[in-house]
């Protein structure tokens, strides 16, 4: 995983330019952004227009570079726009992992004490970029926000450890989560798996694969934009596939490095949305309005709702995907992360 201390500097250097363009006066601020967007009825969020005018500036994108180099660039990205929430603390450990050792960060809110409720948080990145730093932020406000504990894992990336490393590494660290709940101060009986985009997905195929095993399972899934469905493409893909963060060019690169090439796209450990969600735990799903994977998260909303399983679905339809990491850019993304929180919490109570 690349570590936070190489880029810091260019991170700090381009959150203090997103905090001066979000300063700006509304008339200037409109200047730069043009006119509004508009697809479909829907009007992207201002603050989501001005964010994607300030990354055309940054260079090209990650998925134009060597994984090394675009690696670099997701955390640092990542990092300017998440801010640093302050949480009660932060731990990291390493446990025994299917390939290797694995490691996990744990986080635990102010104020918390005895067995409290969980969230086993498992990041995004397309499979090929992202880890437990780029999604620190997040995981901080989660943890306070919803009054949870946090334990974000840190699974092996592709194409170096393409399928299906990432999932048998989130398996086993939902497994160690479960079995050692008590010294870690968790009410075993009030766990969740979360994350976003490629962690989505890894959280469907958990729940789905506590229910194959016949094993203690989540109680409560939360999905945030996430990837269900390698076997088709949706029309929010062909909509949404240049111009607002997540490309046609980036997926492309996740699924080749990814897949070995001999996969079958509707194996659920892939594509969960072919999987048996009978009696898998409730769920919150959130898409965004302007992300390619809209429409196969609204559909795995409806297949989870089909057989039976409470789900809160939310769509936010001013935002893009990727919105979950901006935890400190403009208002509309910090609403739509308190509202993910405060269901989580609830889902959790």
């Amino acid at each position: 995983m690349v570590s936070v201390s190489v880029p810091g500097a260019l991170g700090l250097a381009q959150a203090g330019a997103l905090r001066g363009a979000f300063a700006l006066p509304g008339p200037a601020r409109r200047r730069i952004v043009g006119r509004p967007v508009e697809i479909d009825g829907k009007r992207l969020d201002p603050d989501m227009q001005l964010l994607l005018r300030l990354m055309a500036l940054t260079g090209p994108p990650a998925e134009s570079l060597a994984i090394s180099r675009g690696r670099v660039k997701i955390e640092t990205s990542s990092r300017a726009g998440g801010g640093r929430q302050p949480v009660g603390a932060v731990t990291d450990r390493t446990i025994d992992g299917p390939h290797g050792p694995l490691t996990l960060r744990f986080y635990t809110p102010r104020g918390i004490s005895g067995p409290s409720p969980a969230l086993v948080f498992l990041h995004g990145g397309g499979w090929i970029y992202g880890s437990t730093d780029s999604h620190d932020a997040l995981c901080r406000v989660l943890s306070e926000q919803a009054q949870v504990r946090v334990v974000a894992v840190d699974y092996r990336l592709a194409p170096e450890h393409p399928f299906p490393s990432a999932p048998e590494e989130c398996w086993a660290a939902w497994e160690w989560v479960t079995s050692h709940a008590t010294a870690l101060g968790i009410d075993v009986d009030r766990i969740a798996v979360g994350g976003d985009s490629a962690g989505g997905n890894l959280s469907a195929v958990v729940a789905q694969e506590a229910v194959r095993r016949g094993v203690r399972g989540p109680a409560f899934q939360l999905l945030i934009y996430p990837v269900t469905d390698f076997s088709r493409t949706y029309p929010s893909e062909e909509t949404y596939r240049q111009g607002f963060f997540l490309t046609h060019e980036f997926m492309q690169l996740a699924r080749d490095s990814y897949f070995v090439g001999d996969e079958d796209p509707t194996d659920p450990r892939l594509s969960p949305l072919h999987g048996d969600v009978e009696g898998v735990a409730p769920a919150y799903l959130v898409t965004a309005g302007f992300d390619p994977l809209l429409d196969e998260g609204a559909a795995y909303a409806d297949k989870l709702r089909s057989a039976g399983v409470p789900v809160e679905y939310v769509c936010e339809e001013g935002l893009i995907h990727g919105f979950a990491n901006l935890c400190a850019v403009g208002t509309a993304a910090p609403k739509a992360i308190a509202r993910m929180a405060t269901a989580l919490q609830r889902g959790l109570s």
